[in-house]
């Protein structure tokens, strides 16, 4: 029994010690962002004396957080929506329609897993630009689409495996056709997989900064993860009012990882059992 309790212990201070290095930096900027600019300059590690959410407001009105947040908020939802919606058509096509090419179309999606975006952002970019997608929340979206459409193929025609096939051959012979067995019997026994992958996508989205940087040169366009890098110039004798566009860009990742973390770890371990 004391033997049990030296081994939970030994696991247990690790992971608190983790915590702890993962939590401080969030309240260390809830903390700087209540203070004001003297208050900073005078101790930046002390506590404040009082909750301020003036600067919170001078960066949502004033530095342009808000457009922002709208920004991510209309891309982020388009994308995913898109997404989720060719993911679970080409998930459903590769796991129980057989043709040819198939198992050479499933080759090539696990091939996109292994490229980084660094290598095709150059040719990308030139595509955009020759097709006048530049500085365009279609062009954004399309990015993010073919960016990470491979992870969600590959996740939902893993999830899709795992339905017995009988399912598919007794709507068949019920008459229902291909689209009627995807749209009456596999996008219903999907959507704990869409769930996930739609979490994730969308953490992946929201979290973007190279793709959307090179999409998004102009500052009206800008999504809230380059609006929060370009912060660091602008307000760098403000830390208070960068930390405050800082715990704005943080807040919603933060409440999907509280609210959602059981979806999130869902999505990560999908298809890692066979069926």
């Amino acid at each position: 029994m004391p033997g049990m309790r030296v081994v939970r212990w030994a696991a247990a201070l690790p992971m608190a010690v983790l915590a702890l290095a993962t939590v401080y930096p969030l309240l260390f900027t809830a903390n700087v962002a209540m203070k004001t600019r003297r208050d900073y300059v005078l101790d930046r590690f002390s506590v404040a004396d009082s909750l301020r959410f003036d600067n919170i407001g001078g960066a949502w009105a004033g530095a342009g957080m808000a457009r922002y947040f709208l920004n991510s908020f209309v891309v982020v939802a388009c994308a995913v929506a898109l997404l989720l919606l060719l993911g679970s058509m080409a998930g459903f096509a590769l796991s129980r329609l057989r043709f040819r090419g198939s198992t050479l179309i499933f080759l090539g999606v696990l091939a996109g897993l292994f490229i980084p975006f660094q290598v095709i952002m150059v040719p990308l970019t030139v595509v955009m630009a020759d097709s006048g997608l530049v500085d365009t929340y279609p062009g954004l979206i399309l990015a993010y689409v073919a960016q990470f459409l491979p992870f969600t193929v590959f996740l939902m025609t893993s999830h899709y495996r795992t339905i017995p096939a009988e399912i598919v051959d007794a709507a068949r012979i019920d008459g229902n056709t291909v689209y009627g067995v995807y749209r009456r019997i596999m996008l219903p026994l999907g959507v704990p997989a869409l769930l996930s992958v739609g979490i994730l996508n969308t953490l992946f989205c929201w979290n973007d900064v190279l793709i959307s940087l090179l999409m998004m040169p102009s500052p009206e366009h800008r999504t809230l993860m380059v609006g929060v890098n370009s912060l660091r110039g602008q307000y760098s004798d403000d830390i208070p009012t960068f930390a405050s566009g800082v715990l704005i860009a943080a807040v919603p990742v933060l409440m999907i990882y509280l609210f959602l973390q059981r979806r999130i770890a869902d999505g990560v371990t999908a298809g890692s059992t066979k069926g």
